[in-house]
């Protein structure tokens, strides 16, 4: 990304090539593998019931925008 461009997430995400949103979607999966969910729904229930799920997910999501596109990521009210 250049410097001083500012995108949301969901932005950055949809625009990433498929191999990359390919490496996303491995990253996630490895953390709700072994949730029992059925749906994205449920699935989204679970996350959004556990602190610890949101951050293990957050952590990934911007250790990826940081180490792999040079992002900085800055969190808003």
């Amino acid at each position: 990304m250049t410097s001083g461009q500012f995108k949301p997430v969901p932005q950055i995400l949809m625009e990433l090539p498929p191999a990359e949103q390919q490496k996303l979607f491995n990253q996630v999966t490895a953390i709700v593998r072994n949730l029992d969910w059925s749906d994205a729904v449920q699935l989204t229930m679970l996350v959004m019931g556990s602190e610890v799920l949101q951050q293990r997910l957050l952590a990934m999501l911007v250790g990826y925008l940081s180490k792999e596109l040079q992002a900085e990521v800055q969190y808003g009210d």
